[in-house]
């Protein structure tokens, strides 16, 4: 059940997308003007149309979104995170590693990495 209320919460969301980005811009936002014209064929017919689109997939995301939110809250059936802490497997305690040593601080000396070169003789 939860699967499917996702699957058609997240096609609902790509809807959304789609609609709002095919609507028109009617100015103001970011100082980009709608364009001009107010003639016969304006578009508001379908303005109002993809609006009242926007409106449904709206609302259908809105109820996806409370009905994931109460399928969520069914299915932890009042348990904490903290009680299900609990109950898991303690880790295997590890003891501090030792400190290292004052030899193994220092840099390598350059006889214990001398590079190999071939001699000509």
């Amino acid at each position: 059940m939860e699967n499917v209320v996702l699957t058609v919460h997240l096609l609902l969301a790509l809807a959304l997308i789609g609609v709002v980005l095919l609507q028109r811009s009617e100015g103001g936002g970011l100082g980009m003007g709608g364009g001009g014209g107010g003639g016969a064929v304006s578009g508001r017919a379908a303005a109002t149309a993809l609006s009242k689109l926007t409106w449904l997939l709206a609302i259908g995301f809105i109820c996806t979104s409370i009905g994931l939110t109460v399928l969520a809250a069914q299915k932890s059936a009042g348990t904490s995170i903290l009680d299900r802490m609990g109950d898991a497997p303690a880790a295997a305690e590890q003891g501090v590693p030792a400190a290292p040593t004052g030899a193994d601080l220092l840099p390598p000396s350059a006889t214990e990495n001398a590079p190999l070169v071939p001699r000509a003789d």
